[in-house]
């Protein structure tokens, strides 16, 4: 990042409002992010966390009509339990919203009037798969049929998970509605599409030459779409759930969810910054080019966000577009893909309810797994092992020979400190150095190794304990080992702050412990 930047405006991929949230969404998306952003805020930096629950899209009404039940039942349900969910394990959005709410339904209107009176989109007539029984047209995913390549007989509509071939609607032989098992028959219908391939200059240039820092799996990805040429891509679609399309004879028409989602980052910051005058206009936070936008997303949204909402605000011309995406891979689970259709996960609500108070296990295990550069596994024998070598072996044990030895020698009050020796002054410097490396790699979107290096400071901390031995200078040399405590509680001043945007429960408690009300950034290494 050459340019300073005034502000930072930080989002998270919005959650599908169709289930819960499970470790792979974690360790892919929401933890990162919110390491990235208390880090800011430890700096003293202006920004702003914005999350919420993408609402619409046909997954929810397909839900809905199993259960009986109608949409916004839906949507209502999932996103109270995920925001419940994200609060209890410490993600701190300033805001948490959601894509039914009327600010959104307004500004995404708006959006896309903007876009069609300036003629931005392309208008085009083509034939879709109808289901005459229920009066539908189906998403890709939604139809099946037998594969024209191995003949399974149950292929979805852009992928047969048989031989593993893409697929289109198209070439499915006798396709039919997974949902009710009806025939389908092609009917013409009208939609607007955004023509990506009219950006596709103006992307390589932005992306390839300009963004090389990205991410390689970030930027790799691009390319690959890139090189393969950028076709338009429909923005409205047939449904009945959804942003109706605020064009006149576009009854029955609603935004497609993936133009409408990416505005929902736009749509509630400007409904947190109405409800909060202080932290200034929404505008500032997505138009002012001192602002800069930073997305955290998984591997699967890397084009949505790196080239088709860019090329949305491009269109739109009054907003900043990001200045890094940083998208982790796929973390599995014992070996195995995460399934959410098959009930294969690692749910947070259920891990909160099941293993209460223990939110900074999960949090330091997601980041030392954080699939940052490939696909990385979680394993419950892994968990534990990390749990009881690094939180308890490491962490817990310097901060609890601190603390007890100061309850020990000087019933709980800290010692002045005396003449430093020389390995008092290395043991100085080694976490003095820790806050310029730490800051180097949150800087840079290296989580992982940034926790390692604030568990270092406990390491410090352990040895400098264990090679001090202060049990046995108490009687000799009293003197010392003041000066021996007192290094001792300074570094763990240092591990609360540290660890505060890794493990922020465990961190508060620490500084609790320690009387510490007041603390940032720039204390640490002192």
């Amino acid at each position: 990042m050459n340019k300073q930047f005034k502000r930072t405006t930080v989002t998270s991929a919005l959650p599908y409002a169709n289930g819960p949230v499970h470790i792979g969404h974690l360790a892919g998306v929401y933890v990162p992010a919110d390491i990235y952003v208390r880090y800011l805020r430890l700096k003293g930096r202006p920004v702003l966390f914005i999350g919420g629950s993408d609402e619409h899209g046909v997954p929810v009404t397909i839900r809905a009509r199993k259960e009986g039940i109608s949409v916004q039942q839906v949507v209502d349900r999932y996103h109270t339990l995920i925001k419940d969910s994200f609060e209890k394990f410490g993600i701190s959005f300033d805001i948490y919203s959601r894509t039914t709410s009327a600010t959104h339904h307004k500004l995404a209107s708006d959006f896309f009037r903007k876009l069609y009176d300036e003629g931005k989109f392309v208008e085009k007539v083509s034939e879709q798969f109808y289901d005459e029984q229920t009066q539908h047209f189906l998403t890709d995913r939604n139809i099946r049929g037998e594969c024209p390549r191995c003949h399974a007989a149950d292929a979805y509509g852009d992928q047969c998970e048989k031989c593993g071939a893409t697929l289109s609607p198209e070439e499915l032989i006798n396709p039919y509605n997974a949902e009710t098992g009806n025939p389908l028959v092609r009917k013409a219908t009208k939609h607007w599409y955004l023509p990506l391939d009219q950006y596709q200059n103006w992307l390589e240039h932005w992306i390839l030459d300009e963004h090389k820092e990205w991410r390689p799996n970030v930027y790799g990805q691009c390319k690959s779409w890139l090189d393969s040429g950028l076709h338009p891509r429909a923005v409205t679609r047939d449904l009945d759930w959804g942003i109706p399309v605020p064009v006149e004879g576009a009854e029955g028409k609603v935004l497609y969810v993936w133009f409408d989602a990416p505005i929902g980052y736009i749509s509630n910051t400007k409904e947190l910054c109405d409800a909060h005058p202080e932290l200034g206009s929404w505008e500032t936070w997505w138009k002012d080019p001192d602002t800069r936008l930073v997305h955290f997303i998984g591997k699967d949204n890397i084009v949505f966000h790196c080239i088709v909402f860019p090329a949305m605000l491009k269109a739109h011309g009054d907003y900043i577009l990001p200045d890094n995406v940083p998208s982790n891979e796929f973390l599995n689970l014992e070996g195995n893909k995460i399934s959410t259709s098959k009930n294969y996960a690692v749910w947070l609500h259920e891990y909160l309810q099941e293993i209460p108070g223990r939110q900074d296990e999960l949090r330091y295990v997601l980041t030392a797994n954080a699939p940052e550069t490939k696909d990385n596994d979680f394993t419950w024998a892994d968990y534990q092992a990390r749990c009881n070598n690094e939180l308890v072996a490491v962490y817990g044990n310097f901060v609890n020979r601190a603390l007890q030895l100061t309850q020990k020698y000087y019933d709980g009050v800290v010692p002045e400190c005396g003449e430093l020796t020389d390995f008092d002054s290395a043991t100085f410097g080694e976490f003095a150095g820790i806050k310029m490396r730490l800051e180097e790699l949150l800087e840079n979107f290296k989580f992982r190794d940034a926790q390692k290096e604030a568990m270092n400071l406990a390491r410090i901390g352990n040895k400098y304990i264990a090679d001090s031995e202060p049990w046995k200078l108490i009687k000799t040399d009293p003197e010392r080992v003041k000066t021996i405590i007192y290094i001792s509680l300074q570094l763990t001043a240092n591990l609360a702050i540290a660890f505060e945007p890794f493990l922020p429960f465990s961190s508060k408690r620490l500084r609790n412990m320690i009387g510490m009300e007041q603390f940032n950034w720039e204390q640490l290494g002192s």
